[in-house]
């Protein structure tokens, strides 16, 4: 199977697109308007009118809002097969977050009319997309509770594997998070300093939990990190 087919199979199998026929599929994907972002260009702004939901055919966004204070906060990255922007165009309001492409990525928009007329035609689309938002629901109050309750180290540990579900790569020395991911992107992920993660990065590469270099990092001992994580102190 050659990558593009690969990549469609991932589509076909994510979230919002599951259980369909053939035909749903190809009309859902034939309906849409495809855009090819370079590196670090904005598929949306926080504060523009919702006007398309896009899915990422391929590639990873970067999802960021701006705090009263004008601070970048990383919401969340987005991979091969995620929805986003969906109860916003239907809800007609703004964007609430930025998306930013990480490389050259692919997606697949469609407007609130569209997006109407594939849930009344299709029903499994309304449930699945459904099952996003909850999905997404529950990512937001775990992310919560880490920040009210978890040590740095352990929010850092989290994001880590969170990031190696969606953007995991399996290599000869461990599994490699397949975006570019600087320290003071984990940061802003975490809620932490620049100088706080790369102290435990540090530590954690000594201990051959894992590899870092320059945005880039490799998950060498995943069991590790796990039973770190769920530390109780």
């Amino acid at each position: 199977m050659d990558k593009m087919n690969s990549t469609t199979t991932e589509i076909k199998e994510n979230e919002f697109l599951k259980n369909l026929p053939q035909k749903q599929y190809d009309d859902i994907i034939q309906s849409g308007i495809q855009k090819i972002l370079k590196p670090k260009s904005i598929l949306f702004r926080q504060g523009e009118a919702a006007n398309r939901c896009y899915l990422i055919k391929k590639g990873h966004l970067k999802l960021t809002k701006l705090s009263e204070q004008g601070k970048e906060v990383i919401i969340r990255y987005l991979s091969d097969g995620e929805l986003t922007a969906a109860v916003a165009v239907l809800n007609n309001k703004e964007y609430p977050l930025t998306a930013e492409s990480i490389e050259t990525t692919e997606v697949i928009g469609w407007d609130k009319s569209t997006l109407i007329r594939m849930m009344k035609n299709m029903p499994d689309i309304a449930i699945n997309a459904l099952s996003v938002v909850l999905e997404r629901l529950d990512n937001v109050q775990n992310r919560y509770m880490e920040l009210c309750t978890q040590r740095v180290e352990q929010r850092v540990a989290r994001t880590l594997l969170r990031l190696i579900k969606t953007s995991g790569l399996k290599t000869s020395g461990g599994i490699c998070i397949d975006i570019p991911l600087s320290r003071q992107n984990i940061a802003d992920y975490t809620g932490a300093t620049v100088f706080t993660v790369s102290r435990i990065l540090s530590s954690w590469e000594k201990l051959g939990w894992i590899k870092s270099e320059r945005e880039k990092i490799t998950i060498v001992d995943a069991h590790a990190l796990v039973i770190f994580a769920d530390k109780i102190e």
